[in-house]
């Protein structure tokens, strides 16, 4: 039987690790590039790859790729059972953490 905080969703961005980007940042990176910074220098200040700077930058990027890996995903050439059992695993022990630490509140539902 999974967790209470299993099935409880991070709400709040700054302890999900799967956020890079704040909206300051992103706010930030927009004015930078318009004052003539370019990607790279962006990248190496923020600590994220190249791409992530110009999916902010250029959100139609960011869907035309997300249409090309959904073509390329059908054969499972992305998937790997292994990595993604291990990936879960790290993301339950960081809910865990949080649950412990009293950051990540549960919701209680009404049908139990």
């Amino acid at each position: 039987m999974p967790h209470k905080y299993d099935s409880t969703p991070i709400n709040n961005k700054a302890h999900d690790k799967r956020v890079k980007l704040t909206e300051t940042d992103v706010e930030s990176i927009k004015n930078d590039y318009e004052n003539g910074a370019s990607i790279h220098s962006l990248s190496k200040k923020y600590n994220v790859s190249r791409r992530t700077i110009q999916f902010k930058l250029f959100p139609e990027r960011e869907e035309h790729a997300k249409k090309l890996y959904a073509e390329r995903r059908k054969d499972q050439r992305y998937y790997s059972k292994d990595k993604h059992r291990d990936y879960i695993k790290k993301h339950r022990q960081h809910k865990k953490e949080l649950y412990e630490n009293g950051t990540l509140k549960i919701e209680e539902d009404d049908d139990q």
